[in-house]
């Protein structure tokens, strides 16, 4: 089997590794079969892929889509390095509110499944990256949502203080005014 799945014990998220074919001419690794995602949890279908490119500092999010659009993500960084973070945003989940990081590289080639009912977004560390993500629903305006990335009832702890912030994401509600 090409890749090991991780289900993190704190939430439904799935860390992913795959095994990479490495020679002088660089690398090969198999990224998904959907055999092998589906005996290991992940029943998802795939139906849209987007490439965000983002220097040092930008921190996209945190985003989703509400029903009947939510949408689950693969993440993967193709060049350089992020931090990957989701939010448990179901309120009827046991960690409802909590977040969880990932760091996800160029190096590492870990991916991070984020199941629909998470608040995603990400934080560049390197000082270019491009990151990758299969979504399980087609993007819809009417739908997308949004939490303030520096929200302190989730309080997540960014690992960079120099942080660029679209003038969209500065202005997301709190985690409280959601519901």
């Amino acid at each position: 089997m090409p890749c090991s799945f991780e289900h993190l014990p704190s939430s439904d998220l799935i860390v992913i590794t795959c095994k990479a074919f490495n020679d002088e001419r660089g690398f090969f690794a198999e990224t998904y079969r959907l055999s092998e995602f589906e005996a290991n949890g992940i029943a998802a279908h795939f139906v849209q892929d987007n490439h965000s490119y983002s220097r040092r500092g930008v921190l996209r999010g945190l985003h989703f889509q509400r029903a009947p659009f939510a949408q689950g993500k693969l993440v993967r960084v193709a060049l350089g390095t992020v931090w990957d973070v989701a939010v448990d945003i179901r309120p009827q989940s046991s960690f409802y509110g909590k977040w969880h990081g990932v760091t996800l590289s160029e190096e590492n080639r870990l991916m991070l499944y984020i199941p629909p009912g998470f608040a995603h977004g990400f934080i560049t560390v390197s000082e270019q990256a491009h990151l990758l993500y299969k979504c399980t629903a087609e993007y819809e305006h009417s739908s997308e949502g949004g939490i303030r990335w520096n929200d302190p009832d989730i309080a997540i702890e960014w690992p960079l203080t120099d942080i660029i912030v679209s003038e969209r994401d500065a202005a997301l509600p709190y985690f409280r005014d959601l519901i």
